[in-house]
């Protein structure tokens, strides 16, 4: 089930009075294929500090995140210091969760180590899914997958390898953001 928009458009979510900003999510990132480093890092950072809250909280502090992890540099905040990290508990523009700070400066390290041993992260990501999205067409939200043995599988390299708030769940979800996999509904524009 989709909604319709201001501008009369069916999306599988925003668009409605005073959502418009996630309309534009919806129609300019969410399930389009990104290949660019710094992107997928923001979007696995923002991922994580999703946990628990709605993808929409998140979005409206972006922003925030931008500013607080240096445009999301990902070799800046692989090497923030603890007291940089402790200073954004107090700061308001983000989820001012200490071990979802934290884990950006974690997974930050362990995102330049797969770079360092894959060329690139988005080529061992993409290698997932052969480099191809994963389309699907839900006709209703109880049809959409919360996780996928693909999820799974990121999830858990992910987690061996030191970093956190990468579960399945959230992995899922990733892979929707950053277009690993297309769920727009089958009745979406999108579609």
């Amino acid at each position: 089930m989709t909604v319709i928009g201001t501008d009369g458009k069916r999306r599988c979510f925003g668009g409605q009075a005073g959502k418009e900003f996630y309309g534009v999510y919806h129609d300019e990132e969410w399930g389009i294929p990104e290949h660019d480093d710094q992107k997928l890092f923001e979007n696995l950072i923002l991922e994580g500090a999703q946990a628990g809250l709605s993808w929409e909280t998140v979005l409206r502090k972006r922003d925030g995140y931008r500013r607080a992890f240096h445009g999301f540099d990902i070799a800046r905040v692989a090497a923030m210091s603890d007291s940089e990290l402790e200073a954004l508990r107090e700061d308001e523009g983000i989820i001012r969760n200490k071990l979802k700070i934290y884990s950006a400066r974690k997974n930050a390290s362990v995102f330049l180590d797969m770079q360092r041993e894959f060329g690139s992260f988005d080529s061992w990501l993409w290698a997932h899914v052969d480099g191809v999205p994963v389309i699907n067409r839900p006709k209703e939200p109880s049809d959409m997958l919360a996780t996928s043995p693909v999820s799974d599988a990121i999830s858990k390299d992910l987690k061996k390898r030191g970093m956190s708030f990468v579960g399945t769940t959230i992995i899922y979800a990733y892979m929707q953001a950053v277009g690993m996999v297309d769920d727009h509904m089958a009745d979406c524009w999108q579609a």
